[in-house]
C-alpha cells in the first residue's frame, strides 16, 4: 500500500481515531476486519514481565522502601546523638541504602510505565497519522509486526480541553443585544433602562463580558437574586452576587435581653470563638452597654483670601447666639435630622466645620451632607467670599483611621462591660484571671503603644464588627472607624473574677437604607429584632444594633483573649480554619 507521508494532524483529531481504534481492537470474538481477518491482540505491556501480580508487586515495593526510609532515619538520628559519622556504615545500613534505591528505582518505573508506552507511541508522528486516516477510511489495520500497530494500540495521552463559558442567554434578540455591548454600541451600564428587565440586563451583561475578557464566570451565581431591588442605589451594572456563609453567635445575653448575632464571614474560628465568649457572658450573669453619644459627622471645607476672614466665619458658627439658626437650616433637609454641634479647625485662610446631628434610625451619610448644604447656601450671602472647596474636607472623617473620630466620637459610642466569674473563666475559657489581665496589659495596651496604634487597642475588634457588618446590610468600609475599640481588664472581687470592657466610640450603624433593605440583610436585621425603623422611638433600633455589635465585640475578646493566654489559638486555627479541599477542582 502506498503509504504518503502527511503533516502532523491536531491533537483533536487524533482524538477521534483513538475511540474508533479502541473499537476495533475491543471487538468480540469471531469479529473480521474488512478484509475477512480476524483483529489481532493488543500488543504487550510492560507491567506484563513482572513476575507478581501488579498490585501485589507495588504492596511489596511501598512497603520496602517507607520500612527502609524509617529505618535509616532512626540509624541517622542515633548516630547524631552519639556523634558518630554518618559516612561509617554497617553491613544491615548498606543492604538498607541499597534497599531504598532499588524500591525508589521500581516506583519511579512504575509511575512512568504508563508514560514510557506512550512516549514510545509517539515516536513516529508520520505513522500515527497514516493510521489516523485509514481507520477513519477503509478500515484498514496494520497486520502483527507492523511497527504502526504500537501507535494504535498505545495513543498519545489526550488534552484537557479549557472551560467552557456558560452562557444564560434565552433569546435570538439577547444575542444581538450581547454582540452590541461586546462591540462597544450599547453601554452596559444602560442595559436596565434599555430593557426593563434587571435579571435580564445582569444576564446580557455577563454573557457580553465572558466574551470581551474570555474567562467564564462559571461558579458566580446568577440566578435567586432580586437585581431590581439593588438598582439605583446598591450596586452598578451587576454580573451575579458573591454567596458569603452566615453563621450565629449566642445567645448574647445582653442588659437582660437574648441576642442570636448573625455573622457574615469566611474566617474559620470566627464564630465559634464568639460564641465561646457569649457562653461565657451568659455563664456571668449577662453584660451590661451604655450609649454615650449618638451623632453622625460631616466636614466641609471652604477657603478665603485671608486667614483672619475664615477665623470670622469660625466665631460665627460657634457662637451659641447663632445656633439656633442654623440648627433651623440644617434641619429642613429631613424630619428626623437634627443639628447637635459644629466644631470647626484652621488651616492658614482654609476652613474645616465639623457638624455632627442625629439621624434616626439610618446610618445619615446622605442626611447629613443634605444638611451641611443647606448651611453652606445659607452662609454664601453673609460671606459671599467663602469659596466652597468640597462637601467633605476629611475632618469627618469617613472610613479612615482618624483620632477626631477616636477622641470625639462618629455614630454611636458605646461602651459594654460584663464581669466574668472565676469558675467560667476556668472552666469555660480554659485559663486565669491573672493571665488574662497581665496578657491585657501587654498586649491590648501596651503592645498597641509600642505600635503607634490608633484607636486599635483590642485584640480582634474589626473581626466580629466587619462580619455583623456583612450580615445586616452595614457599609463594611466604615469598619475601619466602627472598629475602633479599647479593651480594658481588671481583677476584681478579691482578685477571683475578672471586670472586662470594651469602650468603641465610633460605631456608624443603621437600620434603614443602603443594604439593610436587601432581603437577606433584612432577614439578620429580623433575627435582632431591629428590622427598619421604631415607630415608637425614632433611631432606638439603630442604637440597639450599636449596642449589639459592641457586645458581640466583648464576647470576641473574652474567647480570643483566653485562646492566646491558655496557647490554643495555633492548634484551634489548625483545626477549624485550614482547608483539605483542592481547590483547584472547585466548580469543575
Amino acid at each position: 500500500m502506498d503509504v504518503r507521508r502527511r503533516q502532523p494532524k491536531s491533537p483533536h483529531r487524533r482524538r477521534h481515531g483513538d475511540d474508533r481504534k479502541d473499537l476495533r481492537l475491543s471487538a468480540p470474538a469471531g469479529a473480521v476486519d474488512r478484509r475477512g481477518e480476524p483483529p489481532p491482540s493488543s500488543s504487550p505491556k510492560a507491567s506484563d514481565a513482572l513476575p507478581l501480580p501488579l498490585c501485589l508487586t507495588n504492596a511489596v515495593f511501598f512497603t520496602l522502601f517507607f520500612s527502609v526510609a524509617y529505618y535509616l532515619l532512626q540509624r541517622w538520628r542515633d548516630k547524631i546523638r552519639s556523634s558518630v559519622p554518618l559516612h561509617v556504615v554497617t553491613l544491615p545500613e548498606i543492604a538498607a541504602i541499597v534497599s531504598l534505591i532499588a524500591s525508589f528505582i521500581y516506583l519511579l518505573g512504575f509511575f512512568g510505565i504508563g508514560f514510557v508506552q506512550s512516549f514510545i507511541s509517539r515516536a513516529s508522528h508520520d505513522a500515527w497519522d497514516v493510521l489516523d486516516d485509514e481507520v477513519a477510511g477503509d478500515g484498514y489495520l496494520p497486520e502483527d509486526g507492523d511497527p504502526r500497530r504500537a501507535a494504535i494500540a498505545c495513543p498519545p495521552p489526550k488534552l484537557a480541553e479549557p472551560e467552557p463559558i456558560d452562557s444564560a442567554l434565552s433569546s435570538v434578540e439577547d444575542e444581538e443585544v450581547v454582540k452590541s455591548v461586546a462591540d462597544g454600541k450599547i453601554p452596559s451600564y444602560s442595559l436596565e433602562s434599555m430593557l426593563g428587565d434587571c435579571r435580564r440586563a445582569a444576564s446580557i451583561r455577563r454573557e457580553a463580558l465572558q466574551r470581551m475578557t474570555g474567562r467564564s464566570l462559571k461558579g458566580l451565581p446568577l440566578d435567586g437574586f432580586d437585581y431590581a431591588s439593588i438598582l439605583g442605589q446598591c450596586c452598578e451594572m451587576p454580573v451575579g452576587y458573591v454567596q458569603i456563609p452566615v453563621g450565629i453567635a449566642g445567645p448574647l445575653l445582653l442588659d437582660g435581653l437574648e441576642y442570636s448575632v448573625p455573622m457574615a464571614t469566611t474566617e474559620g474560628c470566627l464564630v465559634a470563638s464568639t460564641n465561646r465568649g457569649c457562653k461565657a457572658i451568659y455563664a456571668s450573669g449577662g453584660a451590661t452597654s451604655v450609649l454615650l453619644r449618638d451623632g453622625m459627622t460631616r466636614a466641609p471645607v471652604v477657603r478665603f483670601g485671608s486667614a483672619k476672614r475664615a477665623s470670622e466665619l469660625k466665631f460665627f458658627l460657634e457662637d451659641p447666639v447663632n445656633f439656633e439658626t442654623l440648627a433651623l437650616v440644617f434641619n429642613r433637609s429631613s424630619r428626623f435630622a437634627r443639628l447637635q454641634s459644629i466644631k470647626c479647625s484652621i488651616a492658614g485662610k482654609n476652613l474645616y466645620m465639623r457638624f455632627t446631628c442625629s439621624t434616626g434610625d439610618a446610618m445619615g451619610m446622605n442626611m447629613v451632607s443634605k444638611g451641611v448644604q443647606n448651611v453652606l447656601d445659607f452662609l454664601q450671602s453673609d460671606f459671599p467670599d467663602m469659596d466652597i472647596i468640597g462637601i467633605s474636607g476629611n475632618f469627618c472623617s469617613d472610613k479612615k483611621p482618624a483620632a477626631v473620630n477616636w477622641i470625639e466620637g462618629r455614630g454611636k459610642s458605646v461602651v459594654c462591660e460584663a464581669i466574668i466569674k472565676e469558675e467560667v473563666v476556668k472552666k469555660v475559657l480554659k485559663t486565669s484571671v491573672h493571665s488574662l489581665v497581665e496578657l491585657n496589659m501587654l498586649k491590648n495596651l501596651t503592645g498597641s503603644a509600642v505600635a503607634g496604634s490608633l484607636g486599635g487597642f483590642n485584640a480582634h475588634a474589626s473581626n466580629i464588627v466587619s462580619a455583623v457588618f456583612i450580615a445586616t446590610g452595614q457599609d463594611p468600609a466604615q469598619n475601619v472607624e466602627s472598629s475602633h475599640c479599647i479593651t480594658m481588664m481588671e481583677a476584681v472581687n478579691e482578685g477571683k473574677d475578672i471586670h472586662i470592657s470594651v469602650t468603641m466610640p465610633s460605631i456608624e450603624v443603621g437600620t434603614v437604607g443602603g443594604g439593610t433593605q436587601l432581603a437577606s440583610q433584612s432577614a439578620c436585621l429580623n433575627l435582632l429584632g431591629v428590622k427598619g425603623a421604631s415607630k415608637e422611638s425614632p433611631g432606638a433600633n439603630a442604637r440597639r444594633l450599636a449596642t449589639i455589635v459592641a457586645g458581640a465585640v466583648l464576647a470576641g475578646e473574652l474567647s480570643l483573649m483566653s485562646a492566646i493566654s491558655a496557647g490554643q489559638l495555633v492548634n484551634s486555627h489548625m483545626k477549624y480554619n485550614r482547608s483539605s479541599r483542592d481547590i483547584t477542582k472547585v466548580g469543575s
